[in-house]
């Protein structure tokens, strides 16, 4: 096999967390040529992971909620584009709710001979190598890893990995230092948003958790996020005061990661800065919600505390929560109790060597 492509049209965390099967599958195969076909967030996480040699960035229907304009010419587009990469093979990553046969159809009509997945339908059409579904409960590491055994190949290494590029050290440094930060002085991270509201934590409370952790702690906290969440930024940035360092809508991916590695502790919900600070080891605090089962995203190597409260209506698998969020009802307190406890001396991360 020469020409590989692997399908994870998702967002930026999902990327993160195919970086162990894409290892794996550059490992196994020597002159791989590896594409990623992922959605426009999460090819932007395609510079962290060197295993790819090149990206096809696509947004599937789904990620509009149903926005795009009927037009197939637009998914036959898509069709050439695949024909004309000359692909050997094809393997569909998905997550333990997601079909892998759309994408499986759409690389049958582009000619790839090979199209393997993990379904938990049966019957259906378009792979040719279809592995029977895992435990809805697996980690999603685990899920895409188990797709590579499953066809054979051997697994080395079970663990995230990020490669962050010079140029992108040099630019957080250069951010931080514009806010007036010393070079190497201690900062916190705070991601206090998601790209859904049944998982982001109230950012009032976010912002007040951050602000006594800052000065307890006496460090700033670089607030970050997306371009256009700096319309809603106030609420976090307000509670922050003089406390705050605001990069919201600042910074690459790339630099975001960056920022994650340099940070002495990371606070954040269910999203990709807690798959970043899995991969760099970095101690951190999840606001995680009822939404998903905290089995399937958690953090597995890095220091870490991660703040949940089962409700009757865990998990739901919803983008909006129909009541009050109960699953988060976490109080500021309780966030700046578990961080404490990490970074205390001999606690999880007290005793670990800075970045």
């Amino acid at each position: 096999m020469r020409r590989l492509l692997v399908m994870r049209p998702d967002n930026i965390g999902d990327v993160i967390m195919a970086g162990p099967a894409l290892r794996a599958l550059k490992e196994n195969l020597p002159g791989l040529h590896l594409t990623l076909l992922a959605g426009p967030g999460g090819s932007q996480a395609a510079a962290l992971l060197p295993w790819i040699d090149d990206l096809l960035p696509w947004r599937v229907l789904w990620q509009d909620l149903g926005r795009l304009p009927f037009d197939p010419g637009r998914e036959w587009s898509l069709v050439e584009r695949l024909r004309k990469g000359r692909f050997d093979a094809a393997i569909v990553l998905t997550s333990f709710s997601q079909t892998p046969y759309p994408a499986a159809l759409l690389c049958h009509l582009a000619g790839i001979p090979l199209r393997a997945g993990e379904s938990r339908e049966v019957g259906q059409g378009g792979l040719t190598f279809a592995l029977p579904s895992a435990p809805d409960a697996l980690h999603q590491v685990e899920r895409n890893l188990r797709l590579v055994e499953g066809l054979g190949f051997a697994v080395a290494g079970r663990h995230l990995e990020l490669t962050i590029p010079a140029e992108a050290y040099g630019g957080a440094a250069r951010l931080l230092e514009g806010a007036g930060l010393a070079p190497g002085a201690p900062y916190l991270l705070l991601a206090p948003w998601t790209s859904c509201q049944a998982r982001t934590y109230f950012p009032a409370r976010f912002g007040l958790a951050a602000r006594r952790l800052a000065d307890e702690l006496d460090c700033p906290v670089a607030v970050v996020g997306r371009e256009g969440d700096g319309e809603r930024a106030a609420e976090v940035l307000g509670p922050l005061g003089t406390r705050a360092i605001d990069l919201v809508g600042a910074t690459t991916v790339a630099e975001l990661a960056a920022l994650v590695a340099g940070a002495r502790l990371a606070l954040a919900n269910n999203t990709s800065v807690l798959h970043m600070a899995d991969a760099l080891e970095r101690p951190m605090v999840i606001t995680y919600s009822g939404t998903d089962l905290e089995s399937q995203w958690c953090p597995r190597r890095a220091p870490a505390r991660v703040l949940s409260r089962p409700t009757f209506c865990t998990p739901c698998y919803k983008f909006a929560c129909p009541y009050n969020r109960e699953c988060m009802d976490f109080t500021p307190e309780e966030i700046v109790s578990a961080a404490l406890e990490l970074l205390a001396p001999g606690g999880p991360a007290g005793e670990r060597p800075g970045p």
